[in-house]
């Protein structure tokens, strides 16, 4: 298992700086990890930087509250698309969820798929605002949209990614090809492995180099 291969080496606080982003690239490039994941005003400069290696550059979309319109959305992936974005991770619409207007979910998931022409579209679910109900018909909304991953969490909310959330997800998209992305409060090497266990084919975290580090250290 490349264990590096499963990372998403994120930095998508507010007061991120230039020099930390950097810093993260380079990070990623040491360490060949699957995505640097940031802010979409840092797209051009990551795609700069990581230039010539296989590290993609993810960007979020509707981040973190989801409740922007579709339009919005699919604006925003088309921006972050010209300047050379590999993978969107958005957000859906947690409120419409909540409504039962499961049609607005499918279709605000669909308008981000559409934007990114075919490029890696993951969707944030948040999950420690949902039921187990509303999780699976989460889950449903994004098969019907055609998206790529779910995802548990943006890390901005209540909660982060738990084991339980991670192999509920992985149990309802089986079979459709989606994946499930892991995110949210993943710091060390017992974390992602858990993860990963329960069905996670993919670890947005920050603690990427030392989880590595400590697996390292196990071999």
């Amino acid at each position: 298992m490349k264990l590096n291969k499963y990372i998403d080496h994120t930095l998508l606080k507010a007061d991120a700086t230039r020099e930390q982003i950097y810093q993260l690239c380079m990070q990623a490039k040491e360490y060949d990890f699957a995505s640097v994941c940031v802010n979409s005003c840092w797209v051009k400069y990551c795609k700069e930087l990581l230039a010539g290696t296989d590290v993609e550059v993810c960007t979020v979309i509707g981040f973190p509250l989801g409740a922007m319109s579709s339009t919005a959305k699919a604006y925003e992936v088309k921006e972050a698309l010209a300047d050379g974005a590999d993978e969107f991770d958005m957000v859906i619409n947690i409120g419409a969820l909540k409504d039962g207007n499961l049609d607005y979910v499918t279709d605000d998931i669909c308008s981000v798929v559409e934007a990114a022409r075919g490029k890696t579209v993951k969707v944030i679910i948040e999950t420690c605002l949902l039921t187990d109900e509303e999780k699976r018909q989460a889950c449903n909304c994004s098969v019907l949209a055609k998206a790529d991953f779910v995802k548990t969490s943006t890390g901005f909310s209540t909660g982060g990614a738990t084991v339980e959330d991670v192999a509920l997800m992985k149990k309802q998209v089986e079979g459709t090809g989606l994946k499930v992305k892991a995110a949210g409060g993943i710091r060390t090497l017992k974390d992602a492995l858990a993860m990963i266990e329960a069905g996670a084919d993919r670890l947005g975290c920050s603690a990427g180099m030392k989880i590595i580090a400590e697996a390292n250290k196990n071999d």
